[in-house]
């Protein structure tokens, strides 16, 4: 049984509509996995720098982006 061009036509957009959908959920946890990523560098580096003189305990927000980064990187390769 052939389909009709009415059908065809609500499949590719079905399918159009749930490509949409998957791009989105990929997105979102992609968003997930760097926001986790900040969180934990950010406990890390905190958790790192107690074993410092209290004179060098500074953690920026640039040390942790780059620790961040790195970690996402990791995930990725």
């Amino acid at each position: 049984m052939a389909l009709t061009t009415e059908q065809i036509d609500q499949i590719a957009y079905q399918e159009a509509a749930e490509a949409g959908r998957r791009a989105h959920e990929i997105a979102m946890e992609s968003r997930r996995a760097k926001l986790e990523a900040i969180r934990l560098a950010k406990e890390t580096l905190i958790e790192n720098s107690r074993s410092k003189p209290a004179d060098s305990r500074d953690v920026t927000p640039a040390d942790i982006t780059a620790f961040a980064d790195a970690l996402v990187a990791s995930i990725n390769a």
